[in-house]
């Protein structure tokens, strides 16, 4: 399962989008299964969605969880501490809250590879210390 934030879900169904080759490219490399993300992540696409290709584009999006393409990581209240814990140290970055999610995501099912358009997960830390595998 890749963990996925919200760029890549815009680019994937935005054929306009610069990343859009970037991202299907990087899908195929993928190994097979569902993308994962947070409800954050899923909150900020559908919004962005709407923005650039209105209820059409929201509905690429509902699809790929539906059909099984896209799951949604439910984050606990331990979660939810590490978000404000990781928005905190990252402020002067900024985090914002989908990012946080991702990071909290990834600490939880302990997962290293991110699919992500956004160069600040070169920066986030882990709470072991450790990177972040970003793609593509």
């Amino acid at each position: 399962m890749t963990l996925t934030d919200t760029g890549p879900l815009l680019a994937l169904l935005d054929k306009r989008d610069p990343h859009h080759a970037a991202c299907l490219t990087t899908m195929q490399r993928l190994p097979p299964g569902p993308l994962l993300t947070t409800w954050p992540c899923f909150t900020e696409a559908m919004y962005l969605l709407g923005e650039v290709g209105g209820f059409r584009y929201q509905s690429l999006l509902w699809n790929m969880l539906e059909s099984g393409k896209l799951e949604i990581q439910d984050l606990g209240p331990a979660e939810i501490g590490r978000m404000a814990e990781l928005m905190r140290k990252y402020q002067d970055t900024p985090m914002d809250l989908a990012d946080a999610s991702i990071v909290a995501a990834a600490e939880l099912r302990g997962l290293r590879r991110v699919f992500t358009v956004d160069g600040d997960f070169r920066i986030y830390r882990l709470a072991d210390g450790s990177a972040l595998d970003v793609l593509p």
